[in-house]
């Protein structure tokens, strides 16, 4: 057996935290400094909590606890996404020590730049879920009565279906997108909130979609029973918003936490559309 040599490099103290704060949607943003005793084996959210335990900045100024959003706390829920030290990824997953192999001096949490901020590091994903409503990314049932078996599913299928199934809609792949601008609208004086609701979908539904959304359209297309939305699907990837505004970075595929093959989905999104739109005009 081989004895592992113990690790020389000498572990800090005390881990230098910068955080970028806003405290309500519309409001200047602004850059907190915050001291945490150094602790082994320890997550961005770990650290997270320690600054919510102490309340006190680097200088021991009483300050409000920073919000954040999590859920399940092992990379499935997709809500600790924020960008941290210049690179979005989940905060769950972004182990200390490695952070700080590569910045010795201090961890920076940002928000997601492409959501209005609610507070702090928590965004509105709103339109990220409306992007998967605009592709019905969804298996069309019509009850929950025991429809019998379905239809069998090839192995080629299954295997190009499950890497788009671990989707957990982090946005990661949209904050790394080019092409998906930030959109933040203020309600009007003279605006109910059923008509400012209404003039942010519509804004929404004219940008781009995103990466997600386009894989998402491509696995329940290839569902045995997704499939008889398919046509639907491809409108969506035809309109406004839609493939067309895909300038293929592939910034996505680069920093989805699950590995997802985003590129290949919109490769093969581009073929279903042109087939899709060759068809439809046959058709007339």
């Amino acid at each position: 057996m081989i004895a592992l040599e113990p690790s020389t490099k000498k572990r800090p103290e005390f881990i230098n935290v910068r955080v970028r704060r806003q405290d309500a949607p519309g409001k200047a943003p602004y850059w907190e400094l915050h001291k945490i005793k150094y602790e082994p084996e320890m997550n961005v959210i770990s650290v997270l909590q320690r600054i919510a335990a102490q309340s006190t900045n680097r200088d021991g100024k009483k300050v409000t606890p920073v919000a954040w959003d999590c859920g399940c706390l092992e990379e499935v829920c997709g809500s600790c996404t924020m960008v941290i030290n210049g690179r979005v990824r989940q905060s769950c997953s972004a182990l200390v020590d490695r952070l700080l192999a590569d910045n010795a001096d201090e961890i920076v949490l940002e928000p997601m730049s492409k959501f209005p901020v609610v507070r702090d590091l928590v965004v509105d994903r709103a339109r990220l879920f409306q992007g998967l409503e605009r592709v019905k990314a969804w298996v069309p049932v019509d009850s929950y009565y025991n429809m019998g078996a379905g239809e069998r599913i090839l192995r080629e299928d299954q295997e190009r279906n499950y890497p788009l199934s671990q989707c957990m809609s982090c946005g990661c792949c949209v904050e790394a997108c080019p092409q998906y601008n930030k959109i933040e609208l203020t309600q009007k004086s003279d605006e109910t909130a059923e008509e400012f609701e209404a003039r942010k979908r519509q804004a929404y539904s004219e940008a781009f979609v995103g990466p997600h959304a386009i894989s998402q359209a491509m696995l329940f297309n290839n569902h045995p029973t997704g499939k008889s939305l398919a046509g639907e699907r491809l409108d969506a990837l035809e309109g406004p918003g839609g493939l067309a505004s895909c300038g293929n970075a592939q910034n996505c595929v680069a920093v989805c936490p699950k590995e997802i093959p985003l590129t290949t989905s919109i490769a093969r999104a581009g073929r279903a559309t042109t087939l899709h739109a060759i068809k439809k005009w046959f058709d007339k």
